[in-house]
């Protein structure tokens, strides 16, 4: 057996967090925790946060890289949600409306958006960054003047401006998680979380292998090779942004369902980095993203913060939780930031 072989195929990072995960699994059982509301979790966790890590693919295989202003696609995708609760809808006619609203206003804001990185090529995800603070900060003054008149929606005191966070179980909470769910022992399966991934991913891997999709990808791959075929690479930068920051709006609505809430103002500032170290521990590269990176990272990165929790607070006698959440997704990026084009992954 050639463990080399393996351990570039695996990965620096995976062979880090995945034993590292199969230790906190085992505390977790030496320490009486139940497994089975591990599980759930995990299967629940991923099923909230995986669209946003797919939201990473199209930005790396367009050639602009980690798409840190995932936060862009977020605030449409509350709006959306935002006006289906000013209607007074429930359900999955909540959950289907806000869709219809974010995704139209997501590609109209990733077509303008990817013009604009496409004036600073080689600076995408430093300006995407930046991008994201700026138009978070913007929205915060949106929030308090934002016209809407529902009293679920709007501070008791003043009758006007959002509230920070927003209960969503009198109109589309947990929609999806309830759908088709079955259980397996004492584990809840959240079918209807699961099935709407595997539908978009079988969206972002049909086009990926689409003439537009080939044509994006070569793009991103060598702007110069696919200049010279004819392919225009700018085009291509867009399209893929556009795509980011719709599966951005999606996820946002498939998370805030299945979470119970909406969280404005700040919040959207703090979804791009668990995505990008996600999709970066399942091993993809700055150049190279599939859907199986995406699979295998937010399984993992869910997976340690929910086994984490319980077992760290119980051997710390505190919380401790955030903090290896912050080491971690902040290390992997670090490392694959700064490690030499070719090394494994």
């Amino acid at each position: 057996m050639d463990f080399k072989k393996i351990y570039r195929k695996i990965g620096f990072p995976r062979l880090i967090i995945s034993a590292f995960l199969i230790v906190l699994l085992i505390a977790a059982a030496i320490l009486d925790i139940p497994l089975s509301g591990i599980w759930q979790d995990i299967f629940t966790r991923f099923g909230m946060n995986v669209i946003l890590v797919l939201a990473m693919v199209p930005s790396i295989q367009s050639g602009i890289g980690i798409n840190f202003n995932l936060p862009l696609g977020v605030i449409f995708g509350l709006i959306g949600a935002l006006v289906s609760i000013e209607l007074g809808l429930t359900g999955f006619a909540s959950f289907a409306v806000s869709l219809a609203i974010a995704i139209p206003l997501a590609t109209i804001a990733g077509y303008l958006y990817g013009l604009m990185l496409n004036k600073v090529k080689g600076q995408e995800m430093t300006v995407g960054n930046y991008f994201g603070y700026s138009i978070v900060s913007f929205m915060c003054i949106f929030w308090l003047v934002a016209p809407f008149k529902n009293e679920s929606l709007i501070w008791a005191m003043g009758g006007s401006g959002l509230r920070v966070t927003l209960s969503l179980e009198s109109s589309m909470g947990g929609v999806l998680d309830r759908f088709l769910s079955f259980s397996l022992g004492k584990i809840k399966f959240p079918t209807g979380l699961i099935l709407i991934f595997i539908i978009l991913a079988a969206v972002v891997w049909i086009f990926s292998k689409s003439k537009k999709g080939t044509a994006m990808r070569v793009a991103g791959s060598s702007e110069a090779f696919a200049t010279s075929n004819g392919v225009n690479v700018d085009k291509q930068r867009i399209l893929g942004i556009m795509l980011s920051t719709v599966l951005a709006a999606i996820g946002i609505i498939v998370y805030s369902q299945s979470f119970g809430f909406l969280q404005l103002y700040n919040a959207p500032l703090y979804v791009a980095l668990p995505a990008a170290a996600s999709i970066l521990i399942g091993g993809a590269t700055l150049q190279k993203a599939k859907i199986i990176h995406v699979i295998i990272g937010t399984f993992l990165f869910q997976g340690l913060l929910v086994v984490a929790l319980p077992v760290i607070n119980i051997l710390s006698e505190g919380s401790m939780a955030e903090i290896i959440r912050i080491i971690i997704s902040n290390g992997i990026i670090i490392y694959a930031l700064t490690r030499k084009a070719g090394d494994a992954a």
